[in-house]
């Protein structure tokens, strides 16, 4: 074998091993889909790659740091928190989020696990400040709803209602949403990231999972519902008492236009009889007087004489028909 020849293979079999150490240092990494990652090299970082592929790195000095670029969530600790009527409440938010920006996010916090203290302190803070803001209902409610009826009910019972709400000295005006449980957590979203944003992350949403009174508050609230409840039914109970008047005034009075109008019509139809009747005694007695006087005589005889025990005189012209041998006068 020639020098020439020996050389070649000894070149050869340097550069086969000098592959084979490159292999298995790692000077090719993955990134999957889901995941970004930050190259660091001596501490500093020098590439960010946010798309899924194969990429170089120098062995022994690049470091990979692997990120997820997936929606994250962050479920908060429950928090006391004052109102605009100063009630204190406990809310407890759950907020979703992702890393935009890698390089900025391991800038100031290195790892994911790292970065949960103060992302849950920027939440809390833009909760807190967004709360203290509005009133308990616009906390808990995201609509007028359940103020209006005029979809619920007919005018009438719309009448009602006001009235009922006369009785007991309340305005649904004084309990309008303006904002809305949906509308404060977009503020709350939106006053967190511009703080978040810093740190290379992206806040998707801040949801209240719960709103709750402080146990001190419970029972006190709970003693408020029942007299504010018991208030209520005493304004249902008087509006009721005052409608039952009401309609029983109305049924006397459409009783007494009832008989008046019956009566009426009664006394129409005996005049009409008794004006029918005259006119038939009338013409019986023109076709034959006689026989009319004698039949009137018979009439009267059996409603006067069953009435009488003796007769003490039959000489009245009264008893003609009854003791005359003719049968008539």
């Amino acid at each position: 074998m020639t020098a020439k020849l020996k050389r070649f293979f000894g070149t050869l079999i340097t550069v086969v091993i000098v592959l084979i150490i490159l292999v298995f240092l790692g000077p090719l990494y993955i990134v999957n889909e889901g995941n970004q990652v930050v190259v660091t090299r001596m501490g500093k970082i020098v590439n960010t790659h946010t798309e899924a592929g194969l990429y170089l790195k120098m062995p022994f000095i690049d470091t990979i740091t692997t990120y997820p670029s997936l929606v994250l969530s962050l479920d908060g600790d429950p928090k006391e928190m004052p109102t605009k009527e100063n009630t204190l409440i406990i809310v407890d938010t759950t907020s979703r989020w992702r890393i935009s920006d890698p390089s900025k996010f391991y800038s100031n916090f290195g790892t994911v696990e790292g970065s949960y203290t103060k992302l849950s302190d920027i939440v809390d803070s833009s909760t807190r400040k967004i709360i203290a803001q509005y009133r308990l209902s616009e906390i808990v409610r995201s609509s007028n709803a359940i103020n209006d009826t005029s979809n619920q009910v007919t005018e009438e019972e719309s009448e009602d209602a006001k009235e009922i709400a006369n009785l007991i000295n309340y305005s649904s005006e004084n309990d309008q949403i303006t904002k809305g449980r949906r509308e404060l957590s977009r503020l709350m979203r939106d006053d967190a990231a511009v703080t978040l944003a810093e740190y290379g992350i992206d806040l998707i949403d801040i949801v209240p999972r719960q709103v709750k009174y402080t146990d001190q508050l419970t029972d006190s609230v709970y003693s408020r519902m029942i007299k504010d409840r018991s208030q209520v039914a005493q304004a249902y109970r008087s509006n009721g008492e005052g409608k039952k008047a009401e309609w029983m005034g109305k049924l006397e009075s459409e009783k007494a236009k009832i008989t008046s109008e019956a009566y009426r019509k009664s006394e129409e139809i005996k005049g009409n009889a008794d004006a029918e009747a005259a006119r038939i005694y009338a013409d019986a007695y023109n076709k034959d007087a006689e026989f009319y006087s004698f039949w009137k005589s018979m009439e009267s005889y059996k409603k006067t004489m069953k009435a009488n025990n003796a007769t003490y005189s039959t000489g009245m012209d009264y008893f003609d028909y009854l003791y005359s041998p003719e049968g008539k006068r």
